[in-house]
């Protein structure tokens, strides 16, 4: 049986930052990783060259039912530590917008990055290792493929339930559970969206749009995208955090017009209602929005009520949603374990000495744009630094 000082189950972001932290502090640390290696998620992150912090990173940015939690975390590990090591290891990276920080070449340097530290931290790391069972008496015993392992400190770091085809499984809430702790309800998080009318949408699929984007009180103001059974693109990822199943979402799809004033003013205009809309927005998008009858007739022929209302809808399109692209569309998870049951500073188990979870497991769910990485560098460092 090989004893450790901790054992952390997930070679994701957070886990091998937190073997990093551990190691680095003389802990005997092992990383156990169901796959055949680590970092996949941070390898397919970003269209590939990983989207690895946000400089503009602050907990507002996050949601959970305890929005103070990720505060202490979040302000021990900045953006700004990041970059540094980022630095020293020599990988290029630049600033696409929004404070979003991209590798120049690929992804794979951040994972190089973190077995890099994990070698001289003297981490332990083993692949192609599935978990059987985890329990506890004066230490914790995780029995696995590869044998047990016996540790006083055990951490999951897991992930949730996105991305099922590079592994993602329910593991981490099953183990929370084992040891009484409450766990969020969770559901597809950053994730492109069914519309009701869907059967209208493949002939949009394709076509995106700069737009505001407005669910539950939040708006963002990005890209749309439009697919063959509704929207997804920045705009409307952001806004599927926020948006409640049974309300639409309010586009707006002239953010940076009085769509209304803007017919007004050309009331006179002989043009039809749908060529002169074309001007300002994809002719697709004028078809789905404005009836056919409505954008055959010419501007100077229409009722001036009806101009302001279809600037108004223009302006304030509700399109309701029946259902999302689901799990395996959806960049990261909402819920997890509940704040309630862990230290804001250390990310141990109030109830389960011991025990730490971090990362995506955990009911912290960041905005898309790096946000989710730097909680998991955060969390991951937390709580390294108390095994």
């Amino acid at each position: 049986m090989n004893c450790f000082d901790a054992v952390i189950i997930g070679g994701g972001a957070a886990g091998l930052f937190c073997a990093i932290e551990a190691g680095k502090r003389g802990r005997r640390t092992l990383v156990i990783e169901h796959n055949a290696e680590v970092g996949r998620k941070i390898i397919i992150s970003g269209g590939g060259r990983c989207n690895f912090t946000n400089l503009h990173t602050s907990p507002e940015n996050f949601i959970s039912q305890n929005p103070h939690f990720a505060k202490s975390a979040l302000s021990r590990y900045t953006p700004r530590d990041l970059v540094e090591l980022v630095k020293q290891h020599g990988i290029d990276f630049y600033e696409k917008k929004l404070g979003q920080l991209f590798c120049c070449e690929r992804s794979r340097q951040i994972v190089d990055m973190l077995l890099a530290e994990c070698r001289t931290a003297k981490v332990k790391i083993v692949t192609n290792c599935s978990v059987v069972s985890v329990r506890k008496d004066e230490r914790f015993a995780v029995e696995t493929s590869h044998g047990k392992f016996e540790c006083e400190n055990l951490v999951i770091a897991s992930g949730g339930l996105s991305f099922p085809k590079i592994g993602a499984t329910n593991f981490g809430y099953k183990v929370a559970r084992q040891f009484g702790l409450k766990v969020v309800q969770t559901r597809p998080s950053l994730v492109a969206l069914v519309a009701a009318d869907r059967e209208r949408f493949p002939a949009l699929a394709g076509v995106s749009i700069d737009a505001s984007v407005t669910a539950n009180g939040r708006t963002f103001r990005e890209n749309i995208l439009f697919t063959h059974r509704g929207l997804s693109g920045p705009a409307v990822l952001q806004a599927s955090n926020y948006r409640q199943p049974e309300k639409p979402l309010a586009i707006d799809l002239m953010p940076e017009t009085d769509a209304r004033n803007l017919l007004i003013e050309n009331h006179d205009s002989r043009k039809k209602l749908g060529n002169f809309l074309a001007e300002h927005l994809p002719e697709k998008v004028v078809s789905l929005i404005v009836e056919r009858s409505l954008a055959e007739q010419p501007m100077n022929q229409i009722g001036k009520a009806k101009l302001v209302s279809t600037g108004e809808l223009l302006n304030n399109w509700q399109q309701k949603f029946i259902d999302t692209e689901g799990w395996h569309k959806a960049e990261v998870t909402l819920g997890g374990v509940s704040t309630e049951e862990l230290s804001s500073k250390t990310m141990e188990a109030k109830r389960a000495s011991g025990l730490y979870f971090i990362g995506e497991v955990v009911d912290v769910t960041g905005w898309l744009g790096g946000y989710n990485f730097q909680w998991a560098w955060a969390s991951g460092f937390a709580a390294g630094n108390a095994v």
